[in-house]
C-alpha cells in the first residue's frame, strides 16, 4: 500500500496521536496554480455556477418568512466523466503518469472509478476498478451496475465483489500484483484536486456579485468532499462562509450488512459512509486520510432518500436540468437552510453529477419496491430507513435534521485514544486534537477530563 501511493507516511508522526497535516498535504508538490493547469489538460474543473430562479422563488413561497437565500449549484456534470470526481482523480492518475506507473487502480463503487477510468484514458495509462457490487444472491444495485457500465466504457477492468471484507483484501492483492498507482479516494493527491473547485465557487462569486458565499452545502460520504472544497475556499480566502455537509439518513442499515446492502437507495453521500469517516477518517485504504471533515464542518444535516429524488425532480421540472441523485443530497438540504436566510444572502450546492440508466430515480424507485420498501406520499419525516421511502406530498414538507457536531467530536476524540491505546498525550498530540476537532483548547480538555485522558 506505501509504495503503491508513493507516500512514506511516517515521516509526518509527531506524537502518540499527531501527525503534520498541512505538511503532509504540502508535500504533494502541487500548488493549487500547479492543480488548476493539471486539470487544464483534461478539461476538468472551469463549470457553470448556475443560479436556480425558480427553486429560489419556491422557496420564499414556502419559507415561513417569506424569505430564502438565492440558490446557485456548481454544475459539475460538465466534467469529462460526469462529476467532481473528476478533480479528484485528475492529480492521482497525472502524478502516476509523472512518476512512470504502467496503471492505476481504486476500489470504489461510486463516480470516482469512472472518473479514474476517464482519467486514466486520457493520460494512456491502464486502469483496474474494484467494486463492492452485490449481495449474496448475486443482485447488484441499480445505481452500481449503471457505474460498472461506465467505467468499462471508458476503458477498464471492473471487479464486481459482493459485499463484505473481501473488497480491500481482492484490492491490496491486485496492487500486489500488478503494481499499479493506488488512486486513494482519500490520499494527499485526491483531496488536492477537490481545492479548486471551493477555489472556482469563491472566485465565481466574487466575479458576478463582489462577495463570497454565505453557505457552501457539500454532500458528505468519506469526507474529501467537505475538505477539499473548504480547504479550496480558505486558499481563495472565503473565511466566512459557512460549510454545511449533508448526508442522506440511512440510521440503521449496516453498510457491510448483506441483508442491509440492497435496502439503500444510495451508494454514496449517506450517514452509512458520513459519520464513521468523521469519527475514525483513518479506516480508509491509506494509513492517513488527507480527508479530516471535522477540521472544517460548521453545521451537519441530515434529509429522507425520499426528499432527494422529489428535489431531483424539481431540479428537472422546473429549472430544466436532470442531475443526480448525490448532488441532489445537498440540494434537498440547501432548499431548507435557504428559508433560514435573508434574500441577498447566496447559498451554493457545490457540484451536481451527470444521471441516466440506473442512477435515475425510477429504476431506483422500482429496485426499492423490489427489496419490500413501501413507496408512499406524505410527510418525509415518517420515513424509516429500510422499511420505507416517503415522497414529500408538497414542497414545504420538506426538512434537514440537524446533527450535533460536537457528539462526533467527542466520538473522533474517543476513538483516536482508544484506536492508539493511550491514557496521556503531549501538548503536541493536545493541540492536534483541537485542530482536528475545530474546538477551543477548554472544550477539548473537557472532554479529555471526562475519558480520564491527561495531558503529560
Amino acid at each position: 500500500m506505501l509504495k503503491s501511493v508513493g507516500i512514506d507516511y511516517k515521516k509526518y508522526e509527531t506524537g502518540k496521536l499527531s501527525f503534520d497535516y498541512e505538511a503532509m498535504m504540502r508535500d504533494t508538490g502541487y500548488s493549487i496554480a500547479d492543480v488548476m493547469k493539471i486539470q487544464k489538460e483534461t478539461n476538468v474543473g472551469n463549470t457553470p455556477l448556475i443560479e436556480l430562479k425558480n427553486l429560489t422563488a419556491l422557496a420564499r413561497k414556502v419559507s415561513k418568512t417569506g424569505k430564502a437565500a438565492r440558490i446557485f449549484i456548481k454544475d459539475e456534470s460538465c466534467n469529462p466523466s460526469g462529476s467532481f470526481k473528476d478533480r479528484r482523480a485528475s492529480v492521482s492518475i497525472y502524478d502516476a503518469k509523472v512518476r512512470g506507473y504502467k496503471g492505476v487502480a481504486s476500489a470504489t463503487s461510486g463516480n470516482y472509478g469512472a472518473a479514474v477510468a476517464s482519467q486514466a484514458a486520457m493520460r494512456g495509462l491502464k486502469c483496474i476498478i474494484v467494486q463492492e457490487c452485490y449481495d449474496s444472491k448475486k443482485i447488484g444495485q441499480p445505481e452500481i451496475l449503471e457505474k460498472t457500465r461506465k467505467c468499462e466504457c471508458l476503458g477498464a477492468e471492473v471487479l464486481r465483489l459482493s459485499v463484505g471484507p473481501e473488497l480491500f483484501y481482492t484490492y491490496l492483492k491486485i496492487l500486489d500484483e500488478t503494481g499499479y498507482y493506488n488512486a486513494s479516494l482519500y490520499s494527499v493527491y485526491g483531496v488536492a484536486g477537490v481545492e479548486t473547485l471551493g477555489y472556482e465557487i469563491a472566485t465565481d462569486c466574487r466575479e458576478r456579485f463582489s462577495k463570497d458565499p454565505d453557505v457552501v452545502v457539500v454532500t458528505h460520504a468519506g469526507g474529501g468532499n467537505v475538505t477539499g472544497t473548504a480547504r479550496g475556499l480558505l486558499k481563495a480566502g472565503a473565511l466566512d462562509t459557512k460549510i454545511v455537509g449533508a448526508s442522506v439518513d440511512l440510521t440503521g442499515l449496516h453498510m457491510a450488512s448483506d441483508s442491509d446492502f440492497n435496502k439503500k437507495s444510495f451508494t454514496t453521500g449517506h450517514t452509512g459512509f458520513g459519520i464513521p469517516f468523521m469519527t475514525w477518517p483513518d479506516r480508509s485504504d491509506v494509513p492517513r486520510s488527507a480527508a479530516r471533515p471535522l477540521r472544517y464542518l460548521d453545521r451537519y444535516v441530515t434529509v429522507p432518500q425520499g426528499q432527494v429524488f422529489y428535489v431531483t425532480e424539481l431540479l428537472a421540472q422546473l429549472e430544466g436540468l436532470e442531475r443526480g441523485p448525490a448532488g441532489n443530497t445537498s440540494l434537498s438540504a440547501a432548499f431548507v437552510i435557504a428559508q433560514e436566510m435573508e434574500n441577498n444572502q447566496i447559498i451554493v450546492v457545490q457540484e451536481t453529477e451527470y444521471t441516466g440508466a440506473g442512477k435515475h430515480i425510477l429504476p431506483q424507485l422500482s429496485f426499492a419496491r423490489k427489496n419490500g420498501i413501501e413507496i408512499s406520499i406524505g410527510n418525509p419525516q415518517d420515513e424509516l430507513p429500510g422499511k420505507n421511502i416517503v415522497l414529500p406530498s408538497h414542497p414545504s414538507k420538506l426538512y434537514a435534521k440537524e446533527l450535533d457536531l460536537n457528539h462526533y467530536r467527542k466520538s473522533y476524540i474517543a476513538n483516536s485514544v482508544k484506536n492508539r491505546d493511550v491514557r496521556g498525550i503531549s501538548e503536541l498530540d493536545f493541540k492536534f486534537l483541537c485542530d482536528e476537532t475545530k474546538l477551543s483548547q477548554k472544550e477539548v480538555l473537557e472532554i479529555i477530563s471526562d475519558m480520564d485522558i491527561y495531558v503529560e
